[in-house]
């Protein structure tokens, strides 16, 4: 095997903030016998604290170089995928992290503009046209070809991920889709265009919206839709956790490399405490080697 084959089956796994529950779920994941047998897994950054649950900006720096190391590894084909650790965002920014989160900062390491949040556990699979903004801010953000852009994103995902064509459905920005403009007119304005325009160009995948924020998730969940397009990050995130907490995964869509993460927090409360739950990291791993397997097919 040479060493092009041999980086196409490595995984590289950061421990985020180490005073975190970073390390002891990776160590869970890692010793739970239920990874893909196919990979190496390697470890990227320190995984000791000296205090479980109480962050510094030493461990913060720890979790910055960590993510530093793994872009890097990742766009020089030495590894395969990156699934990253919890980091706390307010703790990052403190020592001079200047990204929103994790997302952001692998697409500028990567030089990527064309990228997008993805969130998938259980049955339901949900992409954010907006994600890290306040929510005062979301209309004004949203335009046709963000919806657009994101839209395609998610199909392209969706199509690797489930191996056929994707049926999406889209989420109105308003309650009930906006009523036919009794209640906002984004939908009108904005957001059928662009699913017009969805389904005209990729017609390899069904769009189907704007539909009623309150309904969709369920119909998603029922098998009608494989994915959910979201208008704004908490629209997509609660039905997601709430139907999929301790199985959630966030993918990074547009990335040259697959890179996955669990869904949830440091959790610095319950670190050292041996309770954390390893189920989203073994679900970001396993998720990253599907992925790999499925692009090289």
């Amino acid at each position: 095997m040479n060493l092009a084959d041999s980086a196409a089956r490595v995984i590289g796994i950061t421990p985020g903030d180490p005073a975190g529950i970073g390390p002891e779920i990776i160590r869970q994941a890692l010793d739970s016998g239920k990874l893909d047998r196919d990979f190496t897994y390697r470890i990227i950054g320190g995984m000791q604290a000296c205090d479980p649950g109480q962050p510094t900006e030493e461990t913060a720096r720890a979790a910055f170089d960590a993510i530093e190391m793994s872009a890097k590894l990742a766009l020089a084909g030495e590894i395969a995928a990156v699934v990253t650790g919890p980091i706390h965002k307010h703790r990052m920014q403190t020592i001079g992290f200047p990204f929103p989160g994790q997302t952001e900062f692998f697409a500028h390491r990567c030089g990527v503009e064309n990228f997008a949040m993805l969130l998938t556990g259980g049955s339901l699979t949900v992409a954010l046209v907006t994600a890290h903004v306040s929510l005062r801010e979301v209309s004004s953000l949203l335009n046709e070809a963000e919806i657009i852009r994101v839209g395609k994103l998610l199909a392209e995902f969706l199509r690797l991920h489930k191996q056929r064509s994707p049926r999406i459905g889209v989420a109105g920005l308003n309650p009930h889709a906006g009523e036919s403009g009794a209640l906002g007119l984004e939908e009108i304005e904005i957001i059928t265009p662009a699913v017009v325009k969805l389904s005209n160009e990729f017609h390899w995948a069904t769009f189907t919206g704007p539909l009623s924020p309150d309904t969709v998730f369920n119909r998603a969940m029922n098998g009608e839709f494989d994915g959910v397009l979201c208008m704004y990050h908490d629209q997509g995130l609660i039905p997601l956790k709430l139907h999929a907490f301790d199985q959630g995964v966030n993918v990074t869509l547009g990335l040259p490399f697959v890179r996955t993460s669990p869904d949830h927090g440091t959790a610095f409360e319950i670190a050292g405490k041996g309770i954390a739950r390893p189920d989203s990291m073994i679900a970001a791993i396993n998720l990253a080697t599907e992925l790999v397997k499925k692009r090289e097919a």
